[in-house]
């Protein structure tokens, strides 16, 4: 059996590539559906870092797995003291720096959010029909809808800041016209009873090279309002990357009085949570990454099971927890709609 050996991108952030091997070699567990498979390991070569994989070839799911992967950079065969390199064709529909060129405090690590996203989506128990669609209800300045963009994902986002919102739209604008791509872009208010309650961005782009549009639309609003935002739109998958109790929160009179900014995770996790199950098609997938200090796994998935969903809380689903900072622990947890 041969060895393959799979080289990790650098990562900008020090923590997380301290432990970007073992949360990628999970990550690559779910995406090929490891059971029947041989073990994924760290392994150290010359002082450098990889992945080890037991097979004679690199089969197509596996290819296609380490397309998508969250930090790939090359794959190599080794054969004796040499390594050969494996091409392995990016799955991008845009160049990565669609995500990285944004700044801004609070964004989440993009291999992060790439890897969040391969996991909600391989645990998908329906074939959609067209692009997969994702919704993002708690979705910043868009980290995670341009990152679904890249991987061929219709995208959908909420976000409790208007200001966000403006921000997002007008970096996709100048961005796309730099990168000279088709496309239509709208920021609009949305009225209810005549009046002005928020904002929505409508959005559409041609990948180069591809001849059909992927489509994003956004709503300035409160997560716990997301499905009544959307009304009957589902999604095949909902992501999200919760507030850490830390700088992040939303509107809600849960302090003491209406209007101000609630900063607990936990309750609004648990208060959006029946949204987001609601706006999932029938096998979708909810992946949500928080903060375990504020709120333990095991009540997180007591919330998640009370929304009528199926936490998928075995084998490598538990083990993506990894220090942030000093006062973040974050980890990952997986939920099927039935």
């Amino acid at each position: 059996m041969a060895d393959h050996l799979i080289l990790l991108a650098p990562s900008a952030n020090r923590v997380y590539a301290s432990e970007a091997d073992r949360l990628v070699a999970a990550e690559l567990k779910i995406m090929i559906g490891a059971d029947d498979r041989p073990p994924i390991e760290p392994l150290t070569v010359a002082g450098i870092g990889y992945l080890s994989m037991q097979l004679e070839d690199l089969d197509e799911q596996t290819c296609l797995a380490l397309r998508r992967l969250s930090g790939f950079y090359a794959a190599f065969r080794r054969e004796g003291v040499h390594l050969l390199p494996v091409e392995v064709p990016t799955a991008d529909l845009f160049d990565d720096d669609l995500v990285t060129i944004p700044k801004y405090p609070g964004k989440t690590n993009e291999q992060f959010t790439r890897l969040l996203i391969n996991v909600t989506l391989a645990s998908l128990r329906r074939a959609p029909s067209g692009p997969i669609s994702i919704l993002d209800p708690m979705c910043g300045r868009g980290t995670t809808l341009s990152t679904a963009m890249m991987l061929g994902c219709n995208a959908a986002g909420v976000e409790v800041e208007a200001k966000a919102v403006d921000a997002y739209a007008a970096y996709l604008r100048t961005y796309w016209r730099r990168k000279r791509l088709k496309h239509t872009l709208e920021v609009n208010p949305v009225r209810r009873e005549g009046k002005i309650i928020g904002k929505r961005l409508e959005a559409e782009v041609i990948p180069a090279g591809r001849d059909r549009p992927l489509a994003l639309t956004v709503f300035s609003g409160d997560t716990r309002q997301s499905a009544a935002l959307f009304g009957k739109r589902r999604f095949d998958a909902v992501v999200a990357d919760a507030p850490y109790g830390v700088v992040h929160g939303s509107q809600s009179d849960a302090g003491g009085g209406r209007g101000k900014r609630d900063r607990s995770a936990a309750s609004l996790i648990s208060e959006a949570l029946p949204a987001w199950a609601r706006q999932l098609k029938s096998g979708g997938a909810l992946g949500l990454s928080w903060n375990v200090i504020g709120l333990r796994r095991e009540r997180l998935l007591d919330h998640i099971a009370a929304a009528g969903l199926e936490p998928l809380d075995f084998g490598p689903y538990r083990d993506f927890e990894h220090r942030v900072d000093s006062s973040i622990r974050r980890d990952i947890v997986v939920a099927i709609k039935s």
